[in-house]
């Protein structure tokens, strides 16, 4: 029996020392090639960094000089709110002759919101289970014009 386990045993090692010496050679997308090149981008690195929230590149058009009081106010409140992902945009277009601001949805199915120049809800163009907000400014997104990004959360 005690020679039955260590015949067991003296080919269990010989087998892998075996397998070990068959020069197994493990690559990452990001080893250069053996010959030849690599077309197309090359893969970065993987980072120990936690990666669950991106970050947004920051807008350089961003027009922080022509804001009203109440819109100030409005980006106050959301910024002490959690960040979202897409961040939250606010245009400023002008429509039907007068110039209105236009924040961007957090998210999916939720409403965006259109305000007039002293910051009273207009309505609400897009978004919501429909895609086509409340109804009450349908032709917005056809008849907005000369948009300007006005802000976008940094976060």
């Amino acid at each position: 029996m005690r020679s039955a386990l260590l015949f067991t045993s003296l080919m269990m090692m010989t087998l892998l020392a075996a397998g070990c010496q068959t020069g197994v050679n493990v690559t990452t997308p990001t080893d250069p090639p053996v010959t030849g090149s690599v077309s197309g981008t090359s893969t970065p690195a993987p980072t120990s960094a936690n990666t669950v929230m991106p970050t947004p590149a920051r807008s350089a058009i961003a027009d922080t000089t022509r804001q009203p009081a109440w819109l100030k106010e409005r980006i106050r409140k959301i910024l002490a709110e959690e960040p979202t992902n897409p961040p939250v945009q606010v245009f400023r277009y002008l429509y039907n002759d007068q110039v209105v601001y236009y924040e961007t949805a957090p998210c999916c199915d939720f409403f965006t919101t259109l305000y007039a120049a002293d910051g009273k809800i207009i309505c609400q163009p897009d978004g919501g289970i429909t895609g086509k907000g409340d109804g009450k400014c349908s032709d917005f997104l056809q008849k907005r014009s000369r948009e300007r990004l006005i802000w976008q959360d940094p976060r």
